[in-house]
């Protein structure tokens, strides 16, 4: 009896901690916008009893509903930090009890949007790297409880016991800023995401919401007849002169590039605003966001590799992007871990070398890539082509010569591949792997060979015969692939990193970190 009872006083004591009750009315609020559908359809099924005091209440009978099912999802909700793994039980009618062990958890991150930021709360992200995004989230807890949270996970994970209630600090007092960015320089970063991305949102909200407009917006006929009963004939819109007809074309195409500038500065300003990264005993921590802040801490010994990014004209300008490879997803929209947005080639390889990446010192040696690869590329595309042209000739009676048009593809294939194989470098050095490639969107990729995990060497049937090889390096949270590479220097590479891999004490490096 008394081992049943101490039983029950065991699971009463461990049953969880519950999120913060003013979350409910963050995650109520954020929620709106995915109740506009169902009362947009309720006010339009309400408006064919012709009893219009009926909608006020429709809509509050939805938005009470909402609030009820969100309060029971809050009350059925618990998470309970143990002394091997986080578990989380959630479900109103079926529950459902997750438990991540803390050696699986890759990242814990914090996020504060625009109105938890303002209520003093955060949102608690946990990930493991197995590629669907975040595992497990506590929305929402004090900023104090996802800091303490934060600091438990990883000092569980280092195997140093911790009290649970004891409160933790955030860690500042060992950060030393590494990386910043001002005001002026995400600006300017701003002006290199030129976007049109506005448009796209515009005409997708015009074709959901057309419904709601008393005319057919997509009518151009319809517009013409507004614009007669304006004053203004189509006699008259025809009339118009050369001249004017290219300074109003003039206006729009300038309308058009204000917009997308304006588009990339406010995108940019949203999400890097207050970019920081800093440098802690154990790891990277960045800060960033206008409205959304996120706040992320990468393990040094997470970074698998380091990629270096930029463009014809950013290089121009100096400036380029670094990120950090690992099992982590740094957000959907990225699956790296952003660094460093905007950056100099000096702060890249400052940033770089802080996790245990070094410059190239021009002791690697890089090759180009055999170009019979991207002739075989090229090749490929031919018969294809072909069949087009053959296509339209029997089918659409479409005249020889116009379908030779199709030949100008090949020429635009061959220009192509001909800057990417001018572009691409591989090799290595003692230490490192290195992968340039790109003539547009130029990218640096650099691995040490300690974090090699497998090599994989293929062959299609066309290198095979041309001796030409594939030489793919998996890592943790990705692949560093070598092309164009004859078959004997892809074994002869091989064989180097294998044999600096089978050299390493991964035991002792486990234990320094």
């Amino acid at each position: 009896m008394n081992e049943v009872t101490d039983g029950v006083r065991e699971v009463a004591i461990h049953e969880g901690e519950r999120l913060h009750i003013s979350g409910l009315f963050v995650s109520f609020v954020s929620g709106l916008p995915q109740l506009l559908f169902p009362i947009v359809a309720v006010v339009f099924g309400v408006r064919e009893a012709k009893n219009p005091v009926l909608i006020p209440i429709v809509i509050a009978l939805v938005l009470v509903l909402s609030l009820f099912f969100r309060w029971l999802a809050w009350l059925r909700f618990r998470y309970h930090v143990g002394d091997h793994d986080i578990r989380v039980e959630k479900g109103i009618l079926s529950r459902t009890a997750r438990s991540i062990p803390y050696d699986r958890i890759q990242d814990v991150s914090i996020e504060q949007k625009p109105l938890a930021r303002m209520m003093g709360l955060g949102e608690v992200k946990f990930e493991t790297g197995g590629g669907d995004g975040d595992d497990a989230k506590l929305s929402f807890v004090t900023l104090d409880e996802a800091n303490r949270l934060r600091a438990l996970i990883r000092s569980r994970k280092a195997g140093v016991t911790v009290v649970q209630d004891a409160p933790q600090a955030a860690e500042t007092e060992d950060a030393e800023i590494i990386f910043a960015m001002d005001g002026k320089r995400v600006f300017i970063l701003g002006l290199y995401s030129f976007s049109l991305v506005i448009f796209a949102v515009l005409g997708g909200l015009a074709q959901q919401f057309d419904f709601l407009l008393p005319f057919d917006l997509w009518d151009f006929k319809r517009w013409a007849g507004l614009a007669e009963e304006s004053g203004v004939s189509v006699d008259q819109i025809n009339g118009v002169g050369v001249a004017a007809q290219l300074v109003l074309a003039f206006g729009a195409f300038t309308s058009l590039i204000f917009i997308g500038f304006a588009t990339g500065v406010a995108r940019t300003l949203l999400r890097e605003h207050g970019f920081r990264l800093t440098q802690t005993s154990k790891g990277f921590r960045r800060r960033r966001g206008l409205l959304t802040l996120t706040d992320v801490v990468m393990p040094t010994h997470r970074v698998q590799a380091a990629v270096v990014q930029t463009g014809p004209v950013r290089k121009w300008r100096g400036w380029h992007s670094l990120k950090f490879v690992s099992l982590a997803q740094d957000s959907k929209e990225e699956t790296n871990y952003v660094a460093a947005p905007f950056a100099t080639l000096d702060e890249v390889w400052r940033i770089a070398k802080a996790a245990r990446i070094d410059a190239p010192d021009g002791d690697e040696r890089l090759g180009k890539g055999s170009a019979g690869y991207w002739i075989i590329q090229l090749l490929l595309l031919v018969p294809p082509i072909f069949a087009a042209m053959a296509a339209l000739v029997i089918f659409a009676d479409a005249a020889v010569l116009r379908t030779t048009l199709l030949l100008c593809l090949v020429i635009f294939a061959a220009f192509m591949f001909w800057l990417d194989w001018r572009k691409y470098r591989f090799g290595l050095d003692d230490q490192q792997l290195y992968v340039q490639r790109g003539w547009w969107q130029q990218q640096f990729t650099i691995a040490p060979q300690v974090k090699v995990q497998s090599i994989e060497i293929s062959q299609g049937p066309l290198t095979r015969r041309m001796g030409m090889a594939s030489l793919k390096f998996g890592i943790a949270g990705g692949t560093l692939e070598m092309i164009a590479v004859p078959l004997l220097t892809a074994q002869a590479i091989r064989e180097a990193v294998m044999e600096k891999v089978a050299a390493v004490d991964y035991s002792a490096i486990n234990q320094s970190h």
